[in-house]
């Protein structure tokens, strides 16, 4: 594909995302904060109202046309999910409220039974707190122990350290894919690998990758993978786990009610088969007929054309802000076609607050993030208490890129010559 056709395709997609067509502060928007959440087209905001609109019934419950179909779409979009990550089962695939939940998920029902005292929990230092909190948890009441990968001289995984660490009391190593932070795109392949070799098992926090970039889970090797669906153009509120299905069937409920049962005595209960033993009680309808549309909606542009497109942004945008000499940046460097990390950039500008420049860049029209990104250990590593970042998705454009670059640079004047004037 050409770069005009990519251009055009890019045009194209962004006719279906309505909220990107609005003025702030009297500036056009550009939301350059999708690795918090991502924008929705027309097809996922459709399938939402059409199920509210036409199908609103609870699922698995009822014989009558709008429980079948409802319970046909619910169980539709698992499928589509499935797909999309290439599971070899529709079972391998738990419908659960985010990301989060997935990992609680595993850390509940895997790990609070199966690990004892002195197993060892390999976790980075780069992880969000989704995927630190639980094993904290873990290993305060397993006495398990937690130990940590440190950053590469280019501030991705150290791989050599990670083979320092892993050895046979090694049970767990529950790493992120893409770095929120760093925007790393970290080798889960060899680590997974090399987990293996040790048999210990492996969970991927796939949030940052899941949106970006093609998936085929059973190549990859990981035992557990997480995603939640408000970042992949999904709605907020549904997120899934992958698991391997031997792994799954092995694993008690993490929650009790409703639909996760078979047969309920007074005294005891016999519990459904998968995936129905993970989703007690009604769950996220609406939420995962929309995801099911996202999943669509992404397959029908292509993972492999959206990260190929999205390099070229990284290439832009890197290139751009390296023109900046006041501007500190973060985790390793693109490649030169804007390959081997993710489309972000997460950075710091001397002498003013990552707080102060989101408002400022704000009032440009200018959507980022400022703060820790819910990766305080990693900050405190980095010698930061805060930092901005500028995240893109397929539907950014190096215009967008353009703006940005242009209020970042009057906005690190205007700091400056209050400076001066102080």
């Amino acid at each position: 594909m050409t770069v005009a056709q990519e251009l055009t395709l890019a045009a194209k997609v962004r006719a279906d995302f309505p909220i990107l067509h609005q003025e702030v502060h009297g500036h056009p928007l550009v939301y350059f904060d999708n690795a918090a959440t991502s924008q929705k087209p027309k097809a996922v905001l459709e399938a939402l109202q059409h199920y509210y609109q036409q199908d609103n019934a609870n699922v698995h419950r009822g014989i009558h046309c709008l429980s079948a179909r409802a319970t046909d779409a619910y169980e539709g979009a698992r499928d589509k999910v499935a797909a999309f990550v290439n599971a070899t089962s529709r079972n391998e695939i738990v419908f659960t409220r985010n990301a989060s939940e997935a990992i609680n998920l595993v850390a509940y029902s895997w790990g609070m039974t199966t690990l004892q005292p002195g197993d060892e929990i390999l976790l980075s230092v780069m992880e969000h707190h989704s995927n630190l909190v639980p094993w904290q948890f873990v290993a305060q009441r397993t006495g398990a122990v937690l130990k940590f990968v440190e950053l590469s001289a280019n501030q991705g995984f150290d791989l050599d350290h990670y083979r320092e660490l892993v050895n046979d009391r090694t049970r767990l190593v529950a790493v992120n894919h893409v770095s929120n932070t760093l925007g790393s795109l970290n080798p889960v392949e060899e680590i997974i690998a090399i987990a293996h070799r040790h048999g210990a098992r492996v969970l991927i926090d796939g949030c940052q990758s899941a949106p970006h970039l093609p998936l085929n889970l059973p190549a990859m090797g990981c035992d557990w993978f997480v995603a939640s669906g408000h970042k992949m153009c999904g709605p907020t509120g549904i997120g899934f786990l992958y698991g391997k299905l031997d792994l799954l069937e092995a694993m008690p409920p993490f929650l009790g009610g409703g639909e996760m049962i078979a047969d309920v005595f007074l005294d005891h209960a016999t519990y459904a088969e998968l995936p129905h033993k993970f989703e007690a009680g009604t769950p996220a309808i609406a939420e995962a007929i929309a995801l099911g549309a996202a999943v669509d909606y992404l397959s029908s542009i292509g993972m492999d054309k959206i990260a190929t497109y999205e390099h070229e942004l990284t290439a832009y945008l890197y290139q751009q802000i390296q023109t900046i000499p006041e501007v500190k940046l973060y985790g390793p460097l693109p490649q030169a076609d804007g390959s081997g990390r993710a489309a972000l950039a997460t950075f710091t500008v001397e002498g003013v607050h990552a707080q102060d420049l989101s408002t400022l860049l704000d009032q440009s029209g200018i959507a980022i993030r400022s703060g820790h990104h819910c990766t305080q250990p990693l900050h405190r590593l980095l010698g930061v208490d805060s930092t901005a970042r500028a995240s893109l998705y397929f539907y950014n454009t190096k215009a967008e890129i353009d703006a940005f670059i242009a209020a970042l640079k009057d906005t690190i004047e205007f700091f400056q010559s209050v400076f001066e004037d102080d």
